[in-house]
């Protein structure tokens, strides 16, 4: 028989990502499906179910094909049992058992973890973890996701819960308020969402008559981008931005290295894409509070798979079921 493939699931609340993956990463297929998270979210184990055979009937393949299904999903995830701890915005109670629904669904083997995790794994086995086995993953979209690596596996902790990166306190006292409940964490100033905020109360209180002010009377709004990119043309008040998010952002990921020495920490992401000009900034912040033997032996650097990082990290997790 032909080698087979694996389909690799990024769930996501809009919108999920679907690709068949080689059992040597290689993408031969992919695309998405929109998220119904209507009805308490029953329908979206089902659709997916349906997209894969569809596609499957597309280029005349059958289900055997198909080594089983991995799946990246936004929340804690209980590993052995594939129970989704609780999640926002995907309409399911809280310990909603995913692994079993979506096996039911697509008569396959399954495998779910935290979507963050995933794009961690992903970054390991293809991207620009580049083989490493001890190593960090942190996405910088409209919220601060992360999955940590060590000697090759996911660290899950007891609840399913490690790797919350996001939520790390970085401001004790007068932080921002977080949607986890909590003031302060890195989420609040190192994600887009906090970017922009910090950008707006900074534009706030300086009548100034620089880039992000002239942007902001023209369009009536900032974008996280519109700040690394007024940064790089030298703006003053961008550049005093870039100079907060990367202290914290530096601060938090010495500390994280400090702890486990990894050997690259990966920065994805949205806000990555500000590329060499945020990586320079957090080098510098980093280089300050590493220690020393940590600081000369752990890589910063960019994320290279894009929207591509969760649904090869979640095939991943099937290749690696079936090595064991």
């Amino acid at each position: 028989m032909a080698e087979q493939w694996i389909a690799g699931v990024d769930l996501g609340g809009t919108t999920t990502k679907i690709a068949f993956i080689t059992m040597d990463g290689e993408i031969v297929h992919k695309w998405e499906i929109p998220t119904d998270n209507s009805n308490e979210g029953q329908n979206i184990t089902t659709n997916i179910a349906t997209a894969i055979a569809e596609r499957l009937s597309q280029i005349d393949e059958t289900k055997d094909k198909l080594a089983g299904i991995g799946m990246g999903a936004p929340g804690p995830v209980d590993y052995e049992t594939g129970i989704i701890l609780n999640v926002v915005n995907l309409g399911w109670k809280d310990n909603y058992p995913l692994k079993d629904s979506l096996e039911t669904a697509a008569s396959l083997p399954a495998a779910i973890e935290n979507d963050a995790n995933c794009a961690a794994l992903g970054e390991m086995w293809q991207g620009a973890g580049n083989g490493a086995t001890d190593l960090v993953c942190v996405t910088l979209g409209t919220g601060v996701g992360g999955g940590v690596i060590a000697n090759g596996n996911i660290v899950q902790g007891i609840n399913g819960a490690a790797g919350e990166i996001g939520h790390i306190t970085a401001i004790p006292s007068g932080g921002a308020p977080c949607n986890c409940g909590k003031t302060g964490c890195l989420e609040t100033v190192a994600s887009a969402t906090g970017i922009v905020r910090l950008a707006m109360a900074e534009v706030n209180k300086n009548e100034s008559s620089g880039e992000l002010s002239k942007l902001i009377a023209v369009n009536g709004k900032i974008t996280a981008k519109d700040v690394f990119d007024s940064a790089r043309n030298g703006d003053q008040m961008a550049n005093k931005i870039l100079e907060e998010v990367s202290f914290h952002l530096g601060f938090v990921l010495a500390n994280i290295a400090n702890t486990l020495n990894p050997e690259k920490i990966v920065l994805g992401g949205g806000v990555s894409k500000a590329g060499k000009v945020l990586l320079d900034a957090v080098n510098e912040k980093f280089a300050k509070f590493a220690f020393s033997a940590v600081r000369d032996s752990t890589e910063l650097a960019l994320a290279t798979l894009g929207n591509d990082a969760g649904v090869l990290g979640a095939a991943w997790l099937i290749k690696n079921k079936l090595n064991q």
